[in-house]
């Protein structure tokens, strides 16, 4: 038996790596009860429940019968079934003979509630051979495995989780995903969870009937309709608020849809893929996100690097994108230009980047790429601090809060020389908050700090 989970939310890995799946079948694992930490591993075998020696999952509770449930798996779904029972077997107050489970469901067996968990798996995929993938360039270890992974996975129609700053290109992902699957002569639908008002997200995602509510004067499809037969690409899913979770989380297990103001459910044939700049997992224990969701969605989940840590593909960028935005006027940028945009931060990642190098191939009068105008100089007409009135008023606020954060702690680090408790003191933050931004800016390569004495 595999030893002891004493959670019963996601496991957070302690280095997460960039791409993971969960692996077929999945975990039972006892939250409640005598037995509490107990699990047994779902594969292509049935596991029994029961408190005689002879089941898979031994429980010591006196009003769980001998063998009380099992369960097994069905094709790609997951069937519990009651074995007769003395107490009966429940989920969510209702007691059943068989039912499909997905990842965070909890059993009640007796007096002992069993929770169903994902196993996920770290994927390592050899490196791509090639240093673009559609409209993708990148030429670092890290771009190449993500290429190679998006061979894999485009063909089939597993959902897909893409993480990642702002600007990283996750809505490129996402579309080269599709344009690279069997759906690519279907539609290519992108929902920002993020941009629509709250009381008219379940009408842009499901649409609705005429007169279901003020202003409803004719039928409307909703997102998910509009992509069937194609892929939805559902942008900022942390930014969908915790009450409309759940009509989500239904429409991705029945495939279906229910306008608003109907009565019956409508199929859908979609693929699905998510974005997000959050930390879902940590979202999900601070209990701001649905766990069973951030599950459902998490079948593949990728994680892009930000373009601080893809050194080696700047110049390839710059290239890449003098050539888009330079036409046939042969634009060259000078080898001191070149270190200036190596050396910069950019915390607006690839997308702030493509913005530098256009702007500054219209603002180039010769041959030379102009950058005194763009990222400042004599003559400069950058606004001060950085900010960056050429981008919607978001995006802008990110990138500038992003730099912010990098240059204070950058500095705080520095001067306390990384001793984590004392900048964390003066700071006035919370340690664990302050280590979660030295990682997120790569300040501690070495990991020192997590072997740091208090």
């Amino acid at each position: 038996m595999a030893p002891p989970r004493d959670t019963n939310v996601t496991s957070v890995l302690d280095e997460a790596p960039a791409f993971t799946r969960q692996r077929p079948g999945g975990t039972f694992l006892v939250i409640k009860g005598p037995d509490r930490g107990e699990q047994v591993a779902l594969s292509n075998k049935p596991v029994t429940f029961g408190s005689a020696p002879a089941c898979d999952l031994v429980l010591s509770d006196k009003t769980v019968s001998r063998r009380h449930a099992m369960a097994l798996l069905e094709g790609s779904e997951v069937l519990v079934r009651d074995l007769g029972s003395t107490n009966g077997s429940f989920i969510q107050g209702s007691r059943f003979k068989e039912i499909t489970v997905g990842f965070g469901a909890e059993i009640k067996l007796g007096r002992t509630v069993i929770k169903f968990l994902p196993e996920e798996e770290a994927v390592e995929p050899a490196e791509a051979e090639t240093d673009t993938f559609g409209q993708l360039v990148g030429r670092d270890v890290k771009m190449r495995r993500l290429f190679a992974l998006m061979s894999d996975i485009s063909p089939n129609d597993a959902t897909v989780l893409i993480e990642g700053e702002t600007g990283t290109g996750k809505e490129l992902i996402a579309e080269e995903i599709h344009n690279h699957s069997k759906r690519d002569k279907g539609p290519f639908v992108v929902f920002d969870c993020g941009a629509v008002p709250r009381e008219l997200i379940e009408s842009a995602l499901f649409g609705h009937v005429k007169g279901s509510f003020t202003g409803a004067v004719q039928d409307r499809k909703g997102a998910f309709a509009e992509a069937n037969g194609g892929t939805i690409f559902l942008d900022e899913i942390g930014e969908l608020p915790i009450d409309m979770q759940p009509s989500l989380l239904r429409a991705l297990d029945k495939r279906a849809v229910r306008k608003v103001g109907a009565n019956q459910y409508e199929k859908v044939d979609v693929r699905v893929v998510a974005a997000t700049n959050r930390d879902l997992r940590e979202e999900v224990a601070k209990k701001s996100f649905r766990e069973d969701l951030y599950y459902r969605l998490a079948v593949i989940r990728v994680h892009l690097p930000p373009l601080r840590e893809r050194g080696f593909d700047i110049q390839l960028l710059v290239e890449h994108f003098i050539k888009t935005f330079g036409g046939t006027r042969g634009l060259r940028i000078t080898p001191e230009d070149m270190q200036r945009l190596k050396a910069y931060a950019w915390p607006g990642n690839v997308r702030e980047l493509r913005n530098v190098i256009e702007r500054a191939c219209v603002l180039s009068k010769g041959d030379t790429l102009n950058l005194d105008d763009v990222l400042g100089g004599e003559g400069a007409t950058q606004p001060a601090l950085g900010i960056r009135t050429d981008l919607p008023f978001k995006e802008a606020k990110g990138q500038l809060v992003e730099l912010f954060e990098r240059e204070y702690i950058v500095d705080l680090m520095k001067r306390h020389k990384m001793n984590l408790s004392a900048a964390a003191r003066e700071a006035q933050i919370d340690r664990k908050h302050l280590r979660e931004l030295i990682r997120k800016y790569g300040l501690d390569p070495r990991g020192d700090l997590t072997r740091e004495e208090s």
